[in-house]
């Protein structure tokens, strides 16, 4: 399958309120991130960030070095269009998270339901590895759990714990925090995630 021409047709034939992951406010992340003292001039990724409120709320919060990575450029696109001139002030990458190849480090690294579409042993390794390399500080991950859903927009998923997820990245990262949550979609099902910071060991 080609996954960037299926991302590009989601965001291409379904609105917001059609797709399960939407959330008017991000307020898993948010709780997360509330947790921490980030600077506000610290370099900030989200992967996976399409059309997440995430990016309005951190430039409400004051937050100047966002990045907003996705495989799809409509998603982009239509992320452009929501935040209206404060788009400008962005940097969007469209780019499969396993082509991605940073120029730079970024502070905090954001993923709420990006990671769990990664299903074979060589892409997780990939991107494991590319977080020990490219994070300073702190990593933000949202996944669905072990009683979530098996499979999200017609793709299958990897499921997690938190003690797997703290084994997985454990070579450099401790877990701080890992809780399972309940996310109600826009048509009123529900799918379980857990979230976890995980702080970049010295």
């Amino acid at each position: 399958m080609d996954i960037k021409a299926h991302w590009e047709k989601v965001y291409a034939t379904k609105s917001p309120n059609e797709v399960s992951w939407t959330q008017e406010y991000p307020i898993h992340s948010m709780e997360l991130f509330e947790t921490l003292c980030t600077p506000k001039s610290a370099p900030i990724i989200d992967v996976g960030g399409g059309e997440s409120s995430l990016t309005a709320e951190l430039i409400a919060l004051g937050y100047t070095d966002i990045t907003v990575l996705d495989i799809s450029q409509k998603a982009l696109d239509r992320a452009k269009v929501t935040l209206g001139e404060k788009a400008k002030h962005i940097q969007w990458i469209c780019s499969d998270i396993l082509s991605f190849s940073p120029k730079r480090k970024y502070h905090l690294w954001h993923d709420r339901a990006a990671f769990h579409f990664l299903t074979s042993p060589e892409a997780i390794k990939s991107y494991v590895s590319l977080v020990n390399q490219q994070v300073e500080k702190t990593l933000l991950l949202g996944t669905f759990s072990k009683s979530g859903p098996e499979k999200c927009s017609g793709l299958p998923v990897t499921q997690y714990s938190c003690s797997s997820i703290a084994t997985l990245f454990s070579k450099r990262f401790k877990t701080v925090q890992c809780h399972e949550v309940t996310h109600t979609t826009p048509f009123n099902t529900q799918q379980n995630f857990i979230f976890t910071r995980l702080d970049k060991i010295d």
